[in-house]
């Protein structure tokens, strides 16, 4: 219910003061796909879970079978489908209060997107204000080893004045991917005409041509899906 005299156009032009966050957490021993995640090459994605009579139940899809199916001290999981360049797996465990995701869920905070890479559980946050974020990072101090925030999005004014602001989360790409995009836009590679072609690239990274095709479509890859995640 708006208040007396405020208009239709009024509230919806009211923009909300929350808050994205890219939140990557670190030391989060008892989690089974952080765990799988440092055997993988390449992020572990599509993580969601349910809670029912005690148990945890876990589902991801991951691309390297033998890394997930192979990682000791991480609980059984069922191969449910395989999509052809990924294979979906779930898992059952006991759970467990201390699980990370757990303790944000428990302040009312949804987890918009989980993924795990290289030993570090990765989620996406939309949070009412800065002060929600503060309450997630101290619930979960004692639990885990750090906890950084990666990237922080204001919520964008509305009315007169638009804005569509997006912040990329770079610690999503390798330290590879950001010299590779690093040097070919230094080299003029994304300007049209071209200042320097993709052989004038790979060779000023000492790395063959088709080694360079293959890093950068992965880096804009990963910079898309930030860009275009709540498209």
């Amino acid at each position: 219910m708006g208040t007396e005299g405020e208009s239709a156009d009024d509230r919806a032009g009211a923009a909300p003061g929350g808050v994205r966050a890219g939140v990557a957490i670190h030391g989060t021993g008892n989690c089974p796909v952080v765990a799988a995640s440092t055997a993988h090459d390449g992020p572990i994605t599509g993580v969601n879970w349910t809670h029912a009579d005690g148990t945890h139940t876990e589902e991801f899809r991951a691309r390297d079978a033998d890394a997930v199916e192979g990682t000791e001290g991480v609980p059984p999981a069922e191969s449910v489908v395989d999509l052809g360049g990924e294979r979906v797996y779930r898992y059952d465990r006991p759970a467990d209060g201390e699980c990370a995701c757990r303790i944000i869920e428990e302040l009312d905070c949804p987890i918009a997107d989980a993924r795990a890479e290289d030993g570090v559980l990765l989620l996406t946050l939309h949070l009412p204000d800065l002060e929600r974020l503060r309450d997630v990072v101290s619930a979960l101090d004692g639990a885990v080893d750090r906890v950084e925030v990666r990237y922080l999005v204001q919520g964008a004014a509305r009315g007169d004045a638009v804005s569509d602001r997006t912040l990329v989360d770079r610690g999503r790409l390798t330290d590879r991917q950001c010299e590779v995009l690093r040097t070919a836009y230094r080299m003029g590679y994304f300007e049209r005409p071209r200042d320097a072609n993709a052989s004038a690239v790979a060779d000023a990274l000492d790395i063959a041509p088709s080694t360079f095709a293959e890093h950068l479509a992965a880096a804009q890859r990963k910079l898309l899906e930030e860009t275009l995640a709540g498209d």
